[in-house]
């Protein structure tokens, strides 16, 4: 009998630990996952591109493994209390009481406020040269704007306005040109987050805060609000376009063009503008100027619609103001419940805006 319930006692040991041993290869397997080559609808930290998230990614990693050092020392002393003083037969009643050591006390006591001083300290320098940039000549400047669900860019020194995706040219490492962020909030609060490109930063009403980002890599980087906003926060999606300065040029050109038009679409143009559209969104050379929207001057030049939710096709388009609940429901663009002739002549319309 005392030899069988040795045995269930070391079952059950065995099986404790192994399921601590599972669970750690559980973690450092999704850490390999989250490290493997990523695409643009894939972002990760452990990818930094810029100068912020390398800072945050080392800082994390320095964090980790002073943390992994700690786990497997207190893991190591607790298998070892398991089976070297685990119950025997021939033990007593209760065990030797020991009372008082100064010398372990003042160890638990010291060794962990050094631990926390040094990583305090670690993170308030990563902090600070993040936060205390100085802005050179030569960088980007862009206001961000939250709205419930969407992303407004503007560019104050060059007089664009877009949506849902931002357009900043790459960084190089010896004659850096970083684009610095104001971030503004319409409405609630919401988070401006690009794994690859910075930590997270609030967007507060009725406060202004800035980041900064200096990508290194041309590219599409995705992020989206890190911020609970309300019903469609997770389909707040943005992507940043890391642009040659010969493809940010380039882009700056075309969206300084007014929208086009022409004879072929002016039956949708006249649905476009007398109907609620031009209440919430604008269109260069029209009278629609609404701001409650995105503006569209350009809306075919984007990938995608809805702040990312779909594709940026005809198709995806016609749904989206027939019934806008049908991709994000939520959503604060009210349907518009056109016949099918004035859905079609409005989405034509629509596709000559590049």
């Amino acid at each position: 009998m005392k030899n069988l319930a040795r045995e269930h006692e070391w079952i059950r040991v065995v099986g404790r630990v192994a399921g601590v041993l599972i669970l750690l290869a559980a973690v450092f397997l999704a850490a390999s996952l989250c490290s493997a080559e990523s695409g643009p609808a894939i972002p990760s930290i452990f990818k930094p591109e810029s100068t912020p998230a390398d800072a945050i990614y080392h800082l994390s990693i320095f964090v980790l493994a002073v943390t992994g050092v700690i786990f497997v020392i207190v893991f190591s002393l607790i298998a070892y209390a398991l089976t070297k003083f685990r119950r025997r037969s021939d033990d007593g009643p209760e065990p030797p009481q020991v009372y008082g050591s100064n010398q372990i006390e003042l160890a638990w006591t010291v060794i962990p406020v050094l631990i926390v001083l040094v990583l305090f300290m670690a993170t308030a320098r990563v902090i600070h040269a993040i936060e205390d940039a100085r802005m050179p000549e030569g960088a980007t400047e862009v206001t961000v704007i939250g709205h419930q669900y969407w992303w407004e860019f503007r560019y104050p020194a060059l007089g664009i306005v877009t949506a849902n995706e931002l357009h900043v040219p790459v960084s190089d490492p010896s004659h850096p040109t970083p684009t610095f962020l104001k971030l503004l909030s319409a409405d609630t609060d919401h988070s401006f987050w690009v794994p690859r490109l910075a930590g997270k930063t609030d967007l507060i009403p009725n406060r202004v805060n800035k980041m900064w980002i200096d990508p290194h890599e041309v590219g599409v980087y995705v992020g989206q609000c890190a911020q609970y906003c309300g019903m469609q926060h997770a389909k707040m999606l943005l992507r940043v376009y890391v642009d040659s300065p010969e493809q940010f040029a380039q882009w700056v050109q075309d969206e300084e063009k007014p929208a086009q038009s022409s004879d072929a679409v002016e039956e949708g143009r006249r649905i476009f503008e007398t109907t609620a559209c031009i209440n919430c969104h604008a269109v260069s050379g029209t009278v629609a100027d609404g701001r409650f929207g995105p503006d569209l001057t350009h809306l075919m030049s984007r990938e995608t619609i809805a702040s990312g939710a779909a594709p940026n096709t005809p198709e995806n388009l016609k749904t989206w103001i027939q019934d806008p609940d049908s991709i994000k429901p939520g959503s604060l663009m009210p349907a518009m419940k056109l016949s099918e002739h004035e859905l079609d002549a409005l989405t034509t319309y629509l596709e000559t805006l590049r």
